[in-house]
Order: structure tokens, then sequence, then C-alpha cells
């Protein structure tokens, strides 16, 4: 009887002791939700940066959360917003709800992020965007603060600094054509996805191309996932255009630059094509995509500060490929969300937002800081322009992706050239200099 007593008190106790140590269990870990189209480059960019971020951190004993030292953990989320944006709701509500995520990165189609914001706003969860870029997502802070201060903008900055940057891109490229090729007037064909991010950038580039000296000579807005724009090729060098201001994130892109150097297309291509930016694009397009050119965040050989070269490196050896936008997921974690958890001592949302929105920090792509609106309200939006982000121009030059822009670039009258290290001379395709050389 003595021993069933004191087996039932040892069971009794243990029960006791469980109970109280439970809730330190379960918070041993900082679980960060990884979500994006994890069958598509942008998904595995978002993994990927994460699982380097996870890695550096956890080999550094994890994330000083006031006394406590906490190792990371990721849950991956496939949203596959790029075949069925309503998919992502379902991903995002699983991810806070069963995988009890403490912090969400990445999103890329905008029309999904727009819904998986609310999402993460209903449960006050940190979420910081990884790849859409509509000003809509960072307006929200500002006008409604309370709901959605937990969002911020990661990577890239909003579609309007894009159209700022691609426009700058295109006035250098026209600048080359008018001057080497004796071109009295550049005429620049918009060719944009149809979906919602480029809508913006198209609004823009009606307004600001004739603004350039330049003529449009058309829009035209083939679906993402078009297989054949044969017919778009045509119609844009019926219309005589000399560049083609290119809108592309998914796998248009690939279609449009394969088909443009098959048909050799007498025009050069400048803007975003975000399949351009990876190493696959060149036998993606059997090497048709020589000499397209579009915004990047990255490229072998050119580094905006001390950051970024180690961390292209190691995304290079791990993953074979220079990293695409979407894989600032690491910087997202390493160099934001850590030291705000790490600063503010807590992982409490509101009090991890009060240290975020007030810092401004170095990340291999450049220098993040949060914009505020005209009235003063935080946007939780990057801030875009020399001494921050920039992002760069890179051009395939046979079979290599290399950094073309900023070259030597004044963006004022008073402001001091930019030019990266690493930064090469931009080239035109042959076929156009045969087909416009006098």
């Amino acid at each position: 009887m003595k021993r069933l007593r004191f087996l039932v008190t040892v069971w009794l106790g243990s029960l006791l002791v469980m109970a109280v140590c439970w809730p330190a269990w379960g918070a041993e870990t900082i679980k960060i939700g990884v979500i994006g189209p994890m069958n598509f480059v942008q998904g595995k960019g978002h993994w990927n940066g994460a699982t380097m971020a996870l890695e550096e951190i956890n080999a550094k004993g994890g994330v000083q959360v006031g006394k406590e030292k906490m190792p990371l953990e990721l849950v991956k989320a496939d949203s596959n917003e790029i075949l069925n944006p309503t998919d992502a709701t379902n991903a995002m509500e699983r991810i806070i709800t069963h995988d009890k995520v403490d912090f969400i990165v990445g999103g890329f189609r905008t029309e999904a992020v727009l819904a998986m914001q609310d999402i993460a706003m209903d449960y006050k969860k940190i979420f910081i965007g990884c790849g859409a870029a509509h000003p809509e997502l960072c307006l929200r802070v500002a006008n409604d603060y309370e709901r959605y201060k937990y969002f911020f903008r990661g990577t890239p900055f909003n579609s309007m600094f894009l159209v700022k940057t691609c426009f700058t891109h295109m006035a250098t490229v026209g600048a080359i054509l008018k001057k080497t090729l004796n071109i009295p007037k550049v005429k620049v064909a918009i060719v944009a996805e149809k979906v919602m991010w480029a809508d913006p950038m198209i609004a823009a580039a009606q307004d600001f191309i004739p603004k350039m000296g330049m003529e449009v000579a058309g829009v035209w807005r083939p679906s993402q996932t078009a297989t054949d724009v044969t017919a778009e090729l045509s119609a844009v060098q019926s219309a005589g255009a000399h560049l083609i201001f290119t809108t592309f994130s998914a796998s248009v892109g690939i279609t449009f630059a394969r088909q443009a150097g098959e048909l050799k297309i007498p025009a050069v291509q400048v803007g975003i094509n975000v399949e351009a930016q990876k190493d696959g694009f060149w036998e993606a397009t059997q090497g048709m995509g020589n000499y397209v050119m579009t915004m990047n965040t990255y490229a072998r050989g050119v580094e905006y500060n001390d950051l970024t070269k180690p961390f292209v490196e190691e995304y290079i050896k791990r993953f074979g490929e220079v990293p695409i936008y979407t894989a600032d997921t690491y910087a997202a974690i390493v160099y934001t969300l850590v030291p705000a958890i790490e600063q503010a001592g807590t992982l409490d949302a509101d009090q991890v937002v009060a240290v975020m929105e007030n810092s401004e920090h170095l990340v291999p792509s450049g220098k993040n800081g949060y914009l505020k609106d005209a009235e003063g309200r935080q946007l939780h939006d990057l801030k875009w322009g020399p001494g921050y982000l920039t992002s760069l121009g890179v051009q395939w030059q046979d079979g290599k992706l290399v950094g073309v822009w900023p070259n030597k670039w004044k963006p004022a009258e008073d402001a001091p050239e930019i030019t990266y290290k690493g930064i090469v001379s931009y080239k035109l395709p042959p076929w156009v200099i045969e087909a416009y050389k006098k």
C-alpha cells in the first residue's frame, strides 16, 4: 500500500512538472512560416534564403530573447499562388492555426498576398512580404495602422520605384540606341503580363515614356503563363518598336525571350523579367535569351556593400545559382527580424514592430529603411535610391549574367556618380545593330 501511494505521488508530481514545463517546451523554438509558390523559382528562392538564415542563426546558438537563447524553426507552406491565388489563403490559415508559427516571410503574387495579409493581420502576426510589389500592401498600413502594422515589405521596393528604376534603365539603353544607331526617336513597345502588380507600371510607362523623348508604340498584355507570344511579337515588330519594355514575373518571360530571339526581333528588351534573373534562363531559352536585360537584385561579381559577396557566394555554393530577389527572405530574417526580436527582448509582435519600423540597417542588396507618407504616417514600405536600395540592371551576354547598371549613374545634377564594384558595359544585340546601322 505504501508502495502504491509512493507511485501515485511520483505520477502526480510528474504530471505537475509537465504542466508547469509544457509552455516553456512549446516556446523552445521561434517558428517562422515561409510561404510561397514552392514549385516555382520564386518559392524556391523564398525557401533557400530562409534555409540559409536558419543555419546561420542557429550556428550562433539561436536568437537572444531576453535571457534565453532560442533556435529558429522553419515551416514551409506552398501557396500555389501563381496557378491558383485562392490556395494561398488556405496555406496561410494553416501555418498560423495548425503549425503555430510566430512570424511569416514570403508571398509573391499581389492578388494572393493581399488576401494572405488580411489573415496574418487577423492573428496579429508579423508578415514580411518578400515578393509582391504593389503599393496597396503598404498603403493599408498608413490607412489602418492598428490593423496592418504587422506587415512590412522586405523585397522588392514597391512597383512605383520599380518603374523609376526601369525608366532609368530604359533611358540609358535608349540613349545608347540613339547614339550608336543614329535613331532620332526611339519607339517603345510595352509588353506586360496580365496581372495586378503590372497595372501601375504600365500606366506610369505610358505617361513617362513621351517625357523621356521616346514614343509609345503600343501596349500588349499576354497571359503570365503564355506558351506562344508570336502574335504579340509580330505586332511589336510591325509597330516599328526599337525597344521593348517588359514586365514579367512568371513563365511568360521565358517564352517571350526565346521566341523573340528565334525570330531575331530587331528590338532590345529592357525592364523586368524575373525568369531572366536566374541561371537556368539561358538553358530554358536555348540561348535565345542572349542580350535580354532585366532589373535584378544580384549578379555574380557585383557588390553593393560588404554583405553582398558572402551571401551571393554562399548561395551559389549551396544551390548552384545566383539568388533571385525572393531569396531575400534571408535578409528579412537575419538583418531585419532577428535583430528586432533581440532588441525588443521578446516575441511580442507589438514590441517587435516598434523596433522594426524605426530601424535602418545594411542588407546584402543595399540598406533598408522604411518610408512614411506625406502626412508622416508609417508605411512600412522600403526606401529607394542612392544610399538605400537601387537594385541592378543585368544583361545576358553570351551565356553569362552580368551587371550593367548603375554604371556612372547620376540620379541628379548635384549627385555623385554611382557604380558598384563588378559592373560592366551594356551590349547591343548584333541583329539590332545590323537592322538599324546606316
